[in-house]
C-alpha cells in the first residue's frame, strides 16, 4: 500500500484505481457471456442447468427453493439474528417509504392538463451473490424498495454452494421480505433466465442486485430489453481524516472494505503525515490475524492508497475527482467538509458512523454507484422499480391558443405533417 504526498501522483493513482476493471480481459468476458445468454435465450432451463453444473458444480434440479425451505430457514436461525434482521427491515422500509415519487397534475390557463403518473413495474428480479460470502443484507436492500414500489412479483436468484444450498440467513431474509419465489442459480445464466424467461422462471421487467464481472457484463448486455439498476463494480471506500481521527478507527474501516473482495479499494486522504504512517502500520497488524487475510492483503496491496494532503480543501478536491461509492469524513468538523462534497454514493459523518452502519441498517440503500459513477448517479431506490407516464389533454381552446407556436416549431424542424396535424383541426 502506497503513501503519496504529491497531488499529481495522487490523481494518477486514484484514476488507476477507479478504472481497475477496464482491462483487455473484458472482450474475452463479453464473448463468454454473450454465448451464455444466447444459449439461455434459445434453450431456457436446459441451458441454465447446463451452466450451473459447469460453473457451480451442482445439479439445480429442482431449481426453485420450496416455500417450506424458505419458511424453515427463518424458523431455524438464531433469535438474536432474527431480531437484527427485523430491526434492519423496519429501518430500511421506513426510509424507502419516503422515496415514493408522487404523481402530479398541472392545469393550464385554458383548460388543458398535463400529468405525470407513476406506476410500479409488474415483475422484478433480484440477484443475490453467493461465492465468498452470504449477503442477507443485500436481500433486504433489493427486496424492500421493490415491495414499497408495489411490484406484484419478485423473483430472487442466488447461486447455491457445491451442495446446491443457498445460505440459510439469505433465505430467512427472503422470508422476512415476503419473497416466495427463490431459485438456486447464479452467474450470467441467472441474469439470462430473468431477462428472457424460461419454462420455470418468468421474464421480469427490471433486474437489480450486485454480482461478479460475469453478472455485471450480462446485465449490461441485456439492458434495453430489460431494465437494470446499475452496473456495479468492485466496492470502494474513501476516508477523509485529520489529526483528530483515531488510527484504529481508520484502519478498521479501511479493512472493512478490503475484506469484501480482492478488487475492493480502500483509500485514505489525510492531512497528517504521522497519521498516514500510523494507519499503515496498524493496517498490517490487523491483517496479520484476519480470517480473510489473503483477500485483505490482495486488496490493500493492489488497490489501497494513502495520500497526505496539505489541507482539508485538497482532500475534498481529490475526493470529488474520485467520486467514491462510500465516503467517510473523520474530521473535527465533518459537516463543514460535507458542504464541499459534490460526488459520493453515500457519506458517513463522524467517528460514530462507520460505513458498516449503512451496509446493514441505517435505512438508505447500500447498493451504490462505483468506479466514479456517483458523478451522475445515486443509490438503488424505489424509483428503480417504477416507471412514469406523461398524460396530456388539450381542449379546443388550449390547442387553438398554442397552435401557432406548435406550427412554427414543427416547420423549423422541417416536419410538415407535424404542423399540419395541428392546422387541419381548425380548417372548415
Amino acid at each position: 500500500m502506497k503513501i503519496i504526498n504529491n497531488k499529481k501522483e495522487a490523481i494518477e493513482e486514484l484514476n488507476r484505481i477507479s478504472t481497475r476493471t477496464n482491462s483487455d480481459n473484458n472482450n474475452k468476458i463479453n464473448t463468454i457471456v454473450e454465448e451464455i445468454l444466447k444459449e439461455v435465450k434459445i434453450s431456457g432451463d436446459i441451458a441454465v442447468e447446463k451452466f450451473t453444473k459447469k460453473f457451480d458444480g451442482f445439479d439445480p434440479d429442482p431449481m426453485q427453493v420450496s416455500a417450506d425451505q424458505i419458511k424453515n430457514a427463518w424458523d431455524e436461525i438464531d433469535n438474536n439474528l432474527k431480531h437484527s434482521l427485523v430491526v434492519a427491515h423496519k429501518r430500511i422500509q421506513k426510509f424507502h417509504e419516503k422515496e415514493i415519487p408522487q404523481s402530479f397534475t398541472i392545469k393550464g390557463e385554458y383548460g388543458d392538463t398535463v400529468q405525470r403518473r407513476w406506476r410500479p413495474v409488474k415483475k422484478a428480479g433480484i440477484y443475490i451473490p453467493g461465492g465468498r460470502a452470504a449477503y442477507p443484507s443485500t436481500v433486504l436492500m433489493n427486496a424492500i424498495p421493490a415491495k414499497v414500489a408495489g411490484v406484484e412479483e419478485i423473483i430472487m436468484v442466488s447461486p447455491g454452494n457445491q451442495k446446491g444450498e443457498i445460505n440459510k440467513t439469505v433465505l430467512a431474509a427472503a422470508h422476512l421480505s415476503g419473497i416466495n419465489k427463490v431459485y438456486r442459480i447464479g452467474g450470467a445464466q441467472a441474469i439470462g433466465a430473468l431477462a428472457f424467461g424460461t419454462n420455470q422462471i418468468n421474464k421480469v421487467d427490471v433486474i437489480s442486485g450486485p454480482g461478479n464481472i460475469y453478472v455485471t457484463t450480462a446485465k449490461k448486455l441485456i439492458y434495453g430489453s430489460t431494465g437494470i439498476d446499475s452496473l456495479a463494480g468492485p466496492s470502494e471506500i474513501l476516508i477523509i481524516a485529520d489529526e483528530t481521527a483515531q488510527t484504529a478507527h481508520i484502519a478498521s474501516d479501511l479493512l472493512a472494505q478490503a475484506e469484501h473482495d480482492p478488487l475492493a479499494s480502500s483509500v485514505l486522504l489525510t492531512t497528517s503525515k504521522n497519521q498516514a504512517e500510523e494507519v499503515l502500520e496498524e493496517l498490517y497488524k490487523k491483517i496479520d490475524d484476519h480470517p480473510r487475510k489473503e483477500i485483505c492483503m490482495e486488496s490493500i496491496e493492489n488497490w489501497g492508497l494513502i495520500v497526505i494532503c496539505n489541507n482539508c480543501e485538497s482532500c475534498v478536491e481529490l475526493s470529488n475527482n474520485f467520486a467514491p461509492e462510500h465516503l467517510e469524513i473523520l474530521t473535527v468538523d465533518s459537516k463543514k467538509i460535507l458542504a464541499g462534497i459534490e460526488n459520493a454514493g453515500a457519506v458517513f459523518l463522524g467517528k460514530w458512523t462507520p460505513e458498516a452502519v449503512g451496509d446493514y441498517l441505517a435505512g438508505p440503500n447500500h447498493t451504490l454507484p462505483t468506479s466514479g459513477n456517483s458523478r451522475f448517479s445515486g443509490s438503488l431506490g424505489v424509483e428503480t422499480f417504477m416507471k412514469n407516464t406523461s398524460i396530456i389533454e388539450f381542449n379546443e381552446e388550449s390547442l387553438k391558443v398554442n397552435s401557432l407556436d406548435i406550427i412554427n416549431l414543427a416547420k423549423s424542424e422541417g416536419l410538415h405533417s407535424h404542423a399540419n396535424s395541428v392546422q387541419i383541426r381548425f380548417e372548415d
